[in-house]
């Protein structure tokens, strides 16, 4: 069925201004921490209708709605597991009430619980998370950069912070085999352990819940989980090439000012068409993220079925998405 319609959930990341672009008052004069605590009780919402999306493939054009689940990144963590699916649940029905035939979980709302899984159990339509693209785009902006600088991969060291989560799993995964080194981080060693007996025999890796081994890597690819920045300018050694996949970002911004460090956004892809998002998502007009991408070349593609959910990304899926979203006129960039 090309050409189906879709919609992808967010949340608040900027609780203040998120709010504030739809309730002004309550974004302008409530403290931050009521905020917080508020935005438990608010309803899904449509944030705007997408349009001008137009496959290269089929020349088709898809449309879909931007939808927000009511947790802000901080509340998302805190609640209990249970509270946070019946959110993004309630968002998911709004999607299937609204005519969407596929959808797609954005930022926290893709990490929470088991990934995706029980929220797709519950919901008659897919689902996806839009993890696999995310790796697909995110390892080739890395990859860009490194040729850009001249820097062989196969001589680079590369770290991964949140090595055990789905998206930095993959990364670790992808890279292992190709590097000189690969520094796994995270805050379990029995879980990077797990990781790393995943590994090629003849991969060089460290597994470590010490994030000052960033420090060592000429290649940084950040995607934990933390409603919090984790990762300082000290973190950094002079000249890195530093990709912020997490959303909310992992960098925190004191790290702009560091003019030797080649900086990049995770997951910016240049999408087909001429995409009307209705709303300001933090990026140039014209561009996406890649989870969001992964759902829109679904639709596009017809492919109407769960995709990208729970804990493990197969390369095998990562390198089809990258196929899909290729045909259909999605490209990775840097920005």
């Amino acid at each position: 069925m090309p050409g189906a319609k879709f919609a992808f959930i967010i949340h608040p990341i900027d609780p203040r201004g998120d709010v504030k672009k739809r309730f002004p008052l309550l974004g302008t004069y409530l403290p931050l921490p009521l905020i917080h605590f508020l935005s438990g009780y608010f309803p899904p919402l449509v944030i705007s209708k997408v349009k001008g999306l137009r496959s290269e493939a089929t020349g088709e054009e898809v449309e879909g709605w931007l939808l927000a689940c009511p947790l802000t990144a901080k509340r998302m963590l805190e609640v209990p597991t249970d509270f946070a699916y019946r959110k993004i649940i309630a968002t998911g029905r709004l999607a299937e009430r609204l005519g969407a035939q596929i959808v797609g979980l954005g930022a926290f709302t893709s990490v929470v619980g088991d990934a995706g899984i029980t929220v797709a159990r519950e919901l008659s339509i897919p689902v996806t998370t839009g993890n696999s693209y995310t790796v697909a785009a995110s390892v080739r902006i890395a990859e860009e950069a490194a040729k850009r600088k001249a820097l062989r991969i196969e001589e680079a060291t590369v770290a991964v912070l949140g090595a055990t989560g789905s998206i930095g799993r993959a990364i670790v995964r992808f890279f292992a085999p190709k590097v000189k080194r690969i520094i796994m981080i995270g805050r379990s060693m029995a879980s990077l352990e797990k990781v790393r007996g995943t590994l090629p025999g003849n991969s060089e890796a460290i597994a470590t819940t010490d994030i000052a081994f960033l420090r060592e890597a000429d290649i940084i690819m950040l995607a934990a989980s933390s409603a919090e920045p984790l990762v300082r300018s000290e973190h950094l050694k002079e000249g890195a090439i530093v990709c912020d996949i997490a959303i909310p970002p992992n960098l925190s911004p004191e790290v702009k000012a560091r003019k030797d460090l080649v900086l990049l956004r995770g997951g910016t892809v240049k999408a087909p068409g001429n995409p009307e998002l209705g709303v300001d998502i933090g990026l140039p007009k014209g561009y996406v993220y890649a989870c969001m991408a992964e759902t829109i070349a679904l639709a596009m593609e017809g492919k109407l079925e769960d995709y990208t959910l729970g804990r493990e990304i197969s390369l095998e899926k990562v390198e089809e998405i990258e196929k899909i979203a290729r045909k259909h006129g999605f490209t990775p960039v840097i920005l």
